[in-house]
């Protein structure tokens, strides 16, 4: 896709007269008549990530994704294809796997029917029992359309959803540069939330609670109000993208190390050398992205071959429409995501998965929201969140600090003090994704 057909549609992301102004009232995070809607007009409608292509590597891989009270199985073909099933026996309905695994074929636990990898019926009992035929060769599980992108397998349930790279235009075209599929998930949790799947969504969409539950962030991002860029697009993406370089007006106290400096340093850049932390943040930040475009190479960051200036050196924070945010770091990819419990509209699971790009001579990489981990692939771990008691491995870490705010917003909503937000320009992007959603089931998209 090129530049001028992917982009055109951008619009400001601070600018409220792109809205409606439809409100955004509680019960949209509290009411099941409101949450069977958005499983009849729009989750059954959209592009889903099941899974990582790395989880793929020998034919009959299979990945497991259970959304709501749905379950979908993503296979590799021996021709190097991904074929997606919905997880139910063509015979009378039992699942047929529930763990992401390998084998050759799919055996009904309850019959014995045995599917094949590529979903045709292999064998059965007593194949000439059957009054309308044997089905042996001529039944196959129901297929979904599957697709990658960004090292991601997805999934769409929509026989008329658009191709999965229209769906997320322009971000295919915008992560050009970044070798998505190279990184390695370091760290991969699913945390049990008690809050509505929204509550990300909205999160993710400004960064104006930054400077009150952050506020370790804004020594090395810049999240003064003027300072980052909000686009939108149509879809309902969105991204912020911030300098990462220090705020001019959070100031960390007087002999307080800074982690800017540590930075710098290992770019072999001296903090010392400014003469004012006005300019080591500003010049620092433009001498950073020198060296590291002079010393990528030699060094094994092999991944900053095609990063531009800023690619190399900021944070791109990024919605995908409805439930996804992936936040592009110069080193690692963060993939948030939440889902809905399949009744309870105040539940939802929280997907992190921290990914880091090889770096030669690395075996412990910098996870971000983690911690440093070992540089390999990461077994899932399922927790409950119990107020931050069930995580301590992300504990005072951003998105720790962001679960901790989500159990009391939604008992916020159920409030009848509150009516609507009153956001500032910043949080444009909140509204624009409800509408977005609204759009959904009011039958316009």
């Amino acid at each position: 896709m090129g530049r001028q057909g992917t982009l055109a549609s951008t619009l400001d992301g601070r600018d409220a007269a792109n809205l409606r102004g439809d409100p955004i009232t509680g019960d949209r995070y509290t009411s099941p008549a409101f949450m069977q809607r958005e499983w009849d007009h729009m989750w059954t409608r959209i592009w889903h990530v099941a899974g990582r292509t790395a989880e793929l590597e020998e034919p009959g891989d299979y990945i497991v994704h259970d959304f709501m009270n749905e379950s979908v199985f993503c296979v590799l073909q021996e021709d190097g294809t991904i074929k997606a099933f919905y997880n139910t026996c063509g015979h009378r309905g039992q699942r047929l796997v529930w763990n992401s695994s390998s084998q050759e074929s799919f055996q009904c636990p309850y019959h014995g029917w045995v599917w094949g990898k590529d979903g045709v019926l292999a064998k059965a009992q007593d194949p000439e029992d059957f009054p309308q035929g044997n089905p042996c060769g001529k039944l196959r599980l129901k297929e979904l359309r599957c697709a990658t992108w960004g090292g991601f397998v997805w999934y769409t349930m929509d026989e008329e959803a658009p191709e999965l790279l229209d769906f997320l235009a322009p971000m295919p075209y915008l992560y050009r540069h970044y070798p998505m599929d190279t990184a390695v998930r370091v760290f991969w949790m699913k945390i049990d939330l008690d809050t509505n799947w929204k509550f990300a969504t909205d999160n993710f969409s400004e960064s104006y609670h930054t400077r009150t539950a952050h506020p370790q962030v804004p020594p090395w991002i810049d999240q003064d109000v003027d300072t980052a860029r909000h686009e939108m697009w149509p879809g309902g993406h969105g991204r912020t993208v911030q300098p990462m370089r220090p705020s001019l007006s959070d100031r960390l106290p007087e002999g307080v190390d800074h982690p800017f400096d540590a930075i710098l340093q290992a770019w072999d850049i001296d903090p010392q050398s400014y003469p004012d932390f006005e300019t080591k943040a500003m010049q620092g930040w433009l001498d950073l992205k020198a060296a590291k475009k002079r010393l990528w190479k030699e060094r094994g960051y092999v991944h900053y071959e095609n990063m531009d200036d800023e690619e190399i050196t900021d944070s791109p924070h990024t919605v995908i429409f409805p439930n996804v945010t992936i936040s592009f770091l110069p080193d690692n990819l963060v993939f948030f995501r939440t889902e809905p419990h399949p009744t309870d509209p105040n539940k939802c699971t929280f997907d992190l998965w921290c990914m880091a790009f090889p770096v030669a001579g690395q075996s412990v990489v910098e996870s971000v929201m983690a911690g440093p981990q070992p540089l390999r692939e990461a077994e899932m771990q399922r927790r409950a969140f119990d107020n931050g008691r069930g995580v301590p491995e992300i504990r005072d870490q951003i998105v720790y600090q962001d679960m901790l705010l989500a159990e009391g917003q939604q008992r916020g909503m159920h409030s009848r003090g509150y009516q609507d937000a009153y956001l500032a320009a910043q949080e444009t992007r909140v509204r624009f994704f409800h509408e977005v959603l609204n759009d959904y089931l009011e039958g316009r998209r």
